[in-house]
């Protein structure tokens, strides 16, 4: 990446892209024909789109003006994002105001958007309002912690193995705190939420890849140390930055870096003779310094220089550190295969998928119903690209680790099927 890219850059503005995903906050279910208002922030009054939702309850993809590319490409230029206020109404569910949607160029910006039902008491209105940027606005710096916990003492570590948990539990504050809000997250839906506060996802893959395993492996020796409950708190992990990462209730994740998510989540960072996950500390580089951590904006010049992520990662915390993966994934009704479902392919995994896209089916109405007889043919594919096409996947209608493991969660999320697992 040219630290001179500011003196010569063209100052061209860019488009991003934006996607709403509707649903009802209490069983996770889209909600069709909502209307969706889109204005600048700052301009409520005037609305530059009016959309509705489809039977997935989205809505289509709309073109919105955005700062040029190179703001997000190097420190300390303008904010590199603009900024989208949007108004949600549905019949039958309370209407929802969200401000603040980040819509970076040459990105596309999906914004959940979890309605709830209309009750005789309405409390107050109560809008969704996304703060800056981490790497925009000012945040306090992370206090320094030893990378590996000490294991020595009775009742420190409560788990025998690595497992990425189905939900982490956030608390939106300090953790002592006692006023500040627990929401129930689940774990891919936390990373990317993280992922998309803390780096930029007009980055290189390589640079998104390693700070995703940073923020992966931060988050699972939290879980793996129990190390909130054990002094007492009743929560995964904070949204502070002064104490772990920032993760933004209600805030719009970027496809580039849910796809990534998507493809490495069983993954974290090791080093020889360590069980635990790393504690991947790391920080902006620009308004904080932290020798001996990885620095975002560094990954980010690494990558540009073409830098794989093991590469970017070794860089900052030593050539010793690799990636491992879990021993297993919590809440799932069944592991991966160890191999793309394809045309041809027949069995039980087969025939679990079906089931699994059937269920899903149910709800998301653009997917086909199919017969779940164990064998892959080419209806079975096309609605596994339909699936994919819902979801923000690429549309092959081959059933890889990503898609397996994308199925199961939608799945797990229409029948509550975690409580039971």
């Amino acid at each position: 990446m040219n630290h001179d890219l500011r003196a010569c850059a063209s100052d061209t503005p860019g488009r991003g892209i934006l996607q709403v995903n509707v649903t009802s906050i209490v069983n996770n279910f889209p909600i069709t024909d909502a209307q969706v208002r889109v204005s600048s922030t700052g301009d409520p009054g005037q609305v530059i789109e009016q959309l509705a939702t489809d039977s997935s309850g989205q809505t289509a993809q709309i073109t919105l003006p955005a700062p040029p590319q190179e703001y997000s490409l190097v420190p300390g230029s303008p904010q590199p994002y603009s900024e989208y206020d949007l108004e949600i109404r549905a019949p039958g569910y309370r209407p929802l105001y969200i401000s603040g949607t980040e819509i970076l160029p040459d990105s596309t910006a999906i914004q959940p958007a979890a309605m709830e039902p209309l009750t005789d008491a309405l409390p107050e209105e109560n809008p969704i309002i996304i703060p800056a940027h981490t790497l925009y606005g000012v945040y306090p710096p992370k206090i320094a912690e030893a990378e590996v916990k000490p294991v020595g003492e009775s009742g420190e570590i409560v788990l025998s193995r690595v497992v990425v948990p189905q939900t982490i539990i956030v608390h939106d504050g300090t953790p002592t705190d006692s006023s500040a809000r627990n929401y129930y997250v689940p774990y891919r839906d936390y990373i990317k939420n993280v992922a998309s506060s803390e780096i930029y996802a007009t980055w290189p893959r390589s640079s998104i890849t390693a700070n995703v395993l940073a923020i992966m492996s931060f988050t699972l020796n939290r879980v793996y140390t129990e190390w909130y409950r054990n002094q007492g708190y009743d929560f995964t992990i904070t949204s502070s930055t002064a104490f772990d990462h920032k993760w933004i209730y209600g805030r719009n994740i970027y496809e580039s870096i849910s796809l990534v998510v998507d493809e490495i989540f069983d993954s974290y960072l090791s080093r020889p003779d360590v069980k635990q996950p790393i504690l991947t500390q790391y920080c902006d580089g620009r308004q904080v310094t932290c020798p001996g951590w990885m620095t975002q904006w560094g990954s980010a010049d690494l990558g540009e220089q073409g830098y794989s992520p093991i590469e970017i990662l070794r860089y900052f915390y030593g050539s010793s550190i690799y990636v491992n993966t879990a021993e297993q994934i919590a809440g799932i009704p069944a592991s991966w295969p160890g191999e793309d479902l394809t045309i041809g392919s027949s069995g039980q995994k087969v025939q679990q998928i079906q089931e699994q896209l059937n269920t899903v089916a149910d709800v998301y109405s653009a997917i086909p119903q199919i017969t779940a007889d164990g064998l892959y043919g080419p209806a079975t594919a096309e609605a596994v690209r339909v699936f994919q096409s819902v979801f923000g996947l690429p549309q092959t209608g081959v059933v890889d680790f990503r898609t397996w493991y994308r199925i199961s969660h939608i799945y797990v999320g229409v029948t509550g099927i975690a409580e039971l697992v």
